[in-house]
């Protein structure tokens, strides 16, 4: 059994900061990538950021530099730094772990809410 646990969000003002954490654990094996995503009221899943296993970054335009994506390998975690939020930064934030090619295994969420 796989588990995908989702840590570190919160309320926070427009332009303050928050470090979302996520690690992987139970029968889970060679993980590839790594990202987040999130959904807002109302709207779609999307992605924010991936990091491959090799370190390979992707970030949605929105980001525009105020999210760094990060991963440790040996603790199966990835990280997502937040800065600058904004009032549309607001949503569920979901971690989603790949193992192997074909499997993809998403955490429960954590709230995000940016106030303005």
């Amino acid at each position: 059994q796989v588990q995908v646990v989702e840590s570190g969000g919160g309320l926070v003002q427009a332009g303050g900061s928050l470090r979302l954490s996520c690690v992987a654990s139970g029968s889970i094996f060679n993980i590839n990538a790594m990202g987040w995503y999130r959904q807002a009221p109302g709207k779609q899943r999307e992605l924010v950021a991936t990091v491959a296993s090799g370190g390979r970054i992707n970030y949605a335009d929105f980001v525009k530099g105020r999210f760094t994506i990060s991963r440790d390998n040996a603790k199966n975690m990835v990280y997502l730094q937040m800065s600058n939020l904004e009032s549309e930064d607001t949503a569920v934030y979901y971690c989603n772990v790949q193992s192997g090619i074909f499997k993809f295994y998403w955490g429960q969420g954590t709230q995000v809410t940016v106030s303005s």
